[in-house]
């Protein structure tokens, strides 16, 4: 059985190689702002895709999408506000959850765009 950050990792890698899949270009891995962290940023186009990947070996206590709360939210809003400044990019901002759930039976991927919205 892997470890929490053995499985985080793993997910992550599996998400980045789904979004490169499908046509995104990763512009960051874990950009990290005060105490925000954002998994994988990534553009398709003129969208900026903020992603956050929640990986679970179960779905047993729910859809590993639902573990993103309000609080982690608002850190990962103030950290792309900084980085499309840092960055001066002219992009549309989309925040999505890729969830992700690696278990012995099976291996499933989710990807959820506008998954949450500024307050």
């Amino acid at each position: 059985m892997a470890s929490h950050n053995e499985l985080g990792k793993e997910g992550e890698l599996m998400a980045v190689q789904y979004l490169q899949k499908n046509g995104y270009v990763i512009r960051e891995q874990n950009y990290r702002f005060k105490k925000a962290e954002i998994d994988i940023i990534a553009q398709k186009d003129k969208i900026l895709a903020v992603v956050e990947v929640k990986t679970r070996s179960t779905d047993f206590f729910g859809e590993p999408y639902e573990f993103v709360k309000p609080k982690q939210q608002k850190l990962i809003y103030s950290a792309i506000d900084e980085y499309v400044i840092q960055n001066d990019l002219e992009v549309d901002v989309r925040f999505d959850i890729i969830s992700i759930v690696i278990s012995p039976q099976k291996t499933s991927i989710e990807h959820l765009t506008d998954a949450f919205f500024p307050f």
